[in-house]
């Protein structure tokens, strides 16, 4: 097989990762996964197996050979902080060896997975479209930092030899959440009935992975070399989204709605316990501030090139409660509608 022409993707066991991978299979398309050790989560998944990592060159050759499109998904998200070698050393450099990769591997196209922590906001609710000029520099955190910069690295190194299409996901929900995301864990934890209050401000955009999974698809097959396309999904505001997934689950709602002071005030705080458990970092003084950022990412274009169609965050959030229920087995009344 590995002379045939074939479909790579790296972060695989990620929760877009792993929607790409069930999207491939039901197009019964030949593909490979780039993972550092064996999962049960594939388990039944016809693909070939690559081990390795993006921060090691030699593996990346080995997995790309023979391949026409390499999906990059692999990636470090922290919105918690103390991090930030790691995160840069997986997200920046790790995506300059993927594309040094690509080329002497000799693939066709590179699907790039940035994020639209990578943009700076516009002001107030103004509708952001795709814009190809990235600058680091003026980017908040950590996390949209090294987005950023990898975005600008694989755009400039798109040629002849190796288009490059990069997509720009917005927070992301849905099924297939084996790491637990930030949103993923906010769900468990009004499953559980341990998230008490409700937030007075902010929102975000959010998009399901099963949808940027075929979007990804799209950028391969009918995306422009060098374009960059929002996939996105639904704005919501943060009252409404934890309304909505305590509907999800049978459970009401909680009426104490935290202000905007109060949060800043108790996140570093929050951060130290996120540190000292180990738990996936929910409530950070960079989460807030997002929260409040402007959202209103525009995804025309990849509705009008690549047959883009999102669903609704309240179809995504059932799914997503229904799934957790079903895999981690913790019991809650799950409202289909």
């Amino acid at each position: 097989m590995l002379n045939e022409k074939i479909s790579v993707v790296t972060g695989a066991s990620g929760h877009i990762g792993y929607a790409l991978v069930k999207a491939l299979q039901a197009r019964n398309e030949k593909f490979r996964i780039l993972i550092r050790s064996e999962s049960k989560i594939f388990d039944g998944i016809p693909c070939e197996k690559a081990f390795g990592d993006v921060t090691d060159p030699a593996s990346l050759e080995k997995a790309f050979e023979g391949a026409e499109v390499v999906y990059h998904l692999a990636g470090i998200i922290d919105v918690g902080g103390g991090n930030e070698e790691l995160v840069r050393k997986v997200n920046v450099q790790g995506t300059i060896n993927v594309v040094d990769a690509c080329k002497k591997c000799g693939v066709r196209r590179l699907v790039y997975a940035s994020s639209v922590d990578a943009v700076k906001p516009l002001a107030g609710d103004a509708l952001m479209a795709e814009e190809t000029k990235i600058d680091p520099e003026i980017i908040k955190g950590v996390y949209g930092k090294t987005k950023a910069e990898a975005t600008r690295y694989v755009l400039e190194h798109s040629d002849d030899q190796l288009e490059v299409v990069a997509v720009f996901p917005a927070a992301c929900i849905g099924p297939y959440d084996f790491k637990v995301s930030s949103p993923g864990e906010m769900v468990r934890m009004i499953m559980r009935g341990k998230l008490p209050v409700s937030l007075a401000f902010g929102g975000y955009n959010f998009v399901d992975v099963r949808d940027v999974a075929a979007g990804m698809i799209g950028a391969a097959t009918k995306g422009g070399a060098k374009e960059c396309y929002f996939l996105t999904g639904d704005v919501i505001s943060s009252d409404d989204l934890i309304r909505v997934i305590s509907e999800k689950c049978g459970r009401k709602p909680p009426r104490v709605k935290m202000p905007l002071w109060l949060a800043k005030s108790l996140a570093p705080l929050a951060e130290i316990y996120y540190k000292l458990s180990g738990n996936t970092p929910l409530f950070t003084r960079l989460s807030v501030d997002i929260l409040t950022y402007n959202c209103n990412f525009c995804n025309a274009k990849a509705q009008a090139e690549l047959g883009y169609s999102p669903r609704s965050v309240a179809e995504s959030i059932g799914d997503m409660v229904k799934w957790i229920a079903e895999n981690e087995g913790i019991a809650c009344t799950i409202k289909s509608k």
